[in-house]
This record gives C-alpha cells, sequence and structure tokens, in this order.
C-alpha cells in the first residue's frame, strides 16, 4: 500500500471511529492529530483542509481528489512525514488489528534517492 492510501485507510477508519462512543480515547487522540498533522501540510489548500473534516461517508467519496491534493502538496516522504505516518499506524492498530498483524497495511516506497543514482525500490512492513 501507498503511504497516501494508508494514511486515507486511517483518515475513514478514524472519521468512523470518532462517530461511536465506544471508540476509545486513544483513537479519537490519534484521529485529531492525524486530522491536524495533515491541515498542516495542506495549509495552502482550503479545499483539502475542508475535505480532511469530512463526515466519514464524505471522505469515502472524496478519497481519489483528496489522494490528489495529498500528491500537490509534496506527497507523503517516509522521513518528513514520518509523524503523519505514526497517527496513521496508531488509528489502523485500534480499528483493524487483524488486517494490521496481517499486514494488510505495509507501505510501497519508491523513488530516486539524491546522490544515488539509480531507483530505490522498498516495502515497510507494519505489524508482525
Amino acid at each position: 500500500m501507498e503511504p497516501i492510501s494508508l494514511i486515507l485507510a486511517a483518515l475513514a477508519a478514524g472519521a468512523i471511529a470518532a462517530t461511536k462512543d465506544v471508540a476509545g480515547t486513544a483513537v479519537k487522540d490519534a484521529y485529531e492529530g492525524l486530522k491536524a498533522l495533515l491541515k498542516k501540510k495542506l495549509e495552502k489548500d482550503t479545499l483539502a483542509q475542508a475535505m480532511v473534516d469530512a463526515k466519514p461517508e464524505d471522505i469515502e467519496q472524496m478519497k481519489s481528489l483528496l489522494k490528489n491534493k495529498i500528491a500537490e502538496a509534496g506527497g507523503i516522504d517516509k522521513e518528513k512525514d514520518a509523524e503523519i505516518l505514526k497517527k496513521a499506524e496508531e488509528i489502523l492498530k485500534k480499528e483493524d488489528p487483524e488486517g494490521f498483524q496481517g499486514g494488510k497495511y505495509n507501505i510501497n516506497i519508491s523513488g530516486g534517492t539524491q546522490g544515488v543514482v539509480g531507483e530505490n525500490k522498498g516495502t515497510v512492513n507494519i505489524g508482525k
């Protein structure tokens, strides 16, 4: 799974969890933290910021557009955006523990690295 898709899955799961009375404080805090970090990343795009605050059913409908907005804002860098990825991981770990443990949310990262000739590719395994 690419990092943006992982973040969108966590955003949708967090939005759904936040509407439930049984959602734990940790999930709600991680969801609010994820939204705040994404809004900061998208600070120059008010439409994208509003999309981050959308209702769960609206997030599902806007995933493609929000994915493009995040990409336009520079995408997700595993080092610069490590905190965003950590918040997304916290949400998915709580809301889909079986998927998390089963590797459903493994992150695939590819791209060139400055100073190195060629292209680096790899997979980051989250969970067991």
